[in-house]
């Protein structure tokens, strides 16, 4: 059984879509084992709590440097046994140092059709108020493998969304998030774990089959 360690910020909505797809048992072969959280009132400490899963609590402003932070949150991977780490709405710097550990082995899910409104600077509600400014009929999510490029790595999935007239931020977050980002993130992690997903010359390959 691959362990699974999920990062978080915030609410956890994500981190809510995981553990009901793993209750369902569409992520065979796979386990959420730890929570990592970056930020002590983060309602995802709840839902984990209530799932049973262990958490910790990791915030970047207790170390005096990125690499002291980094091995700090390498240790915890480690002593979990995570063989997949899943950034669901984790807004803590990944240090280059993490990213080789866990190299191919790290997921995001990002609320646009990379490669738009991505990048330093967009999260939250600024990627769907950027998505409105821009005037875009469609946008998305999309689940992709972390390297040391901020939101660079290779792509996983995608799953476009219409924008519709007089969306707000909000509303287009909350569909976003309902119609594509807790879809595809259960399903890419369902692939890794499944042994499905392979890197070749940066481009994702799925293999046919049973995950």
């Amino acid at each position: 059984m691959l362990k699974i360690a999920v990062l978080v910020s915030g609410g956890g909505t994500n981190l809510q879509a995981l553990i009901d797809a793993e209750k369902a048992g569409k992520i065979p072969g796979g386990e959420i084992a730890l929570v990592v959280s970056g930020n002590e009132k983060a309602f995802a400490l709840e839902r984990a709590r209530k799932a049973g899963i262990p958490a910790a609590v990791l915030p970047r402003r207790g170390f005096a440097s990125q690499a002291e932070y980094d091995a700090a949150l390498l240790g915890l991977l480690e002593k979990s046994g995570a063989g997949l780490v899943v950034l669901a709405g984790f807004l803590t710097f990944v240090g280059p140092r993490v990213v080789e550990r866990y190299r191919n082995r790290i997921l995001n899910v990002h609320p646009s059709l990379i490669p738009s409104f991505c990048g330093p600077g967009f999260y939250g509600l600024r990627v769907h108020e950027a998505a409105l400014r821009r005037g875009v009929k469609v946008t998305g999510a999309t689940v992709h493998f972390v390297n040391e490029v901020c939101d660079g790595g290779p792509i996983v999935l995608q799953k476009a969304v219409k924008v519709l007239p007089g969306d707000t931020p909000q509303t287009l977050q909350k569909r976003v998030m309902e119609q594509a980002e807790w879809k595809i993130l259960p399903e890419a992690v369902a692939l890794f774990c499944g042994n499905r997903l392979s890197i070749v010359d940066e481009q994702v390959l799925i293999r046919e089959g049973s995950s």
